[in-house]
């Protein structure tokens, strides 16, 4: 899969949304540009996974605006948004037999018209490279939900590598999985991120690992938008004082820095 020339950029203007009396997210804006690695995090409730599925298009704003190349995203064609952008939800829904070639093959779909069922050469070209990527070639013809927690992630990726999107959403991409394939998978997406220049966004519940992989975060609290930058600059002892209410000290480590968490802080014994 080559590199393409397009660089596409995601810009989040007065982003609002609220259910009923409750908040989800208020005033955000955010700019992602393009080749970079972005990691929502946050505590639960925080409005991680709302934003992630109002960037793909999942959900509308009730006030603000998603830009996608310089256009707003809603008033775009669904194909058109889906050659650009392609997400990879927490919660997988798997159609009974289906293959991992088959499924690889599902994201070529905003690339075909309609009346089209078989892949040409140049779409079965795409799904041979994802699946070559993901290093899943190997298990191309066993049905998916015969597949490992790792292997089934792997998979869901060569579908959204075959999509050929130059962006990324991935919404907590390591639940459920151990720790050498939570790093598997994450080296995977690195390599991707370096080699292919893919824009990723990803919400990562594990902030060590969020800090280790990602080019910036961007930390929620209650549906605002309280720091964004460098590991550095939002990993603070302060931040996490305020939104996790957490007691840590940071650590330089060789894969970079790290949180150490002491203590709640104001915690009932």
């Amino acid at each position: 899969m080559g590199v393409s020339a397009i660089a596409t950029q995601l810009e989040v203007r007065n982003l609002t949304i609220a259910y009923g009396s409750i908040t989800a997210l208020a005033s955000i804006n955010l700019v992602v540009a393009p080749g970079e690695w972005l990691s929502i995090i946050g505590p639960n409730g925080s409005g991680k996974s709302t934003l992630l599925k109002l960037m793909a298009r999942l959900l509308s704003p009730q006030i603000g605006t998603i830009l996608l190349d310089g256009r707003e995203i809603h008033s775009q064609p669904t194909k058109v948004v889906a050659q650009k952008l392609a997400m990879l939800p927490q919660q997988q829904t798997i159609p009974a037999g289906l293959t991992v070639r088959q499924l690889a093959s599902l994201g070529r779909s905003p690339h075909q018209a309609w009346w089209q069922w078989e892949l040409d050469r140049a779409g079965n070209a795409k799904v041979e490279a994802a699946l070559k990527q993901v290093q899943m070639l190997d298990k191309c013809d066993r049905p998916v939900q015969q597949l490992s927690g790792g292997e089934r992630q792997r998979a869901f990726l060569a579908l959204a590598l075959a999509q050929d999107a130059r962006i990324l959403l991935l919404d907590e991409p390591t639940t459920y999985l151990d720790l050498r394939y939570q790093l598997e998978l994450l080296e995977l997406l690195k390599h991707l991120n370096q080699e292919q220049k893919l824009t990723l966004i990803t919400v990562l519940h594990e902030i060590n690992l969020a800090a280790r992989y990602s080019s910036r975060l961007a930390l929620l609290d209650r549906g605002h938008l309280w720091a964004v930058g460098t590991t550095a600059e939002v990993l603070t002892p302060a931040n996490f004082a305020e939104v996790f209410g957490l007691d840590v000290v940071t650590l330089e480590t060789p894969v970079g820095l790290q949180i150490c968490p002491l203590s709640a802080i104001n915690a009932s014994c």
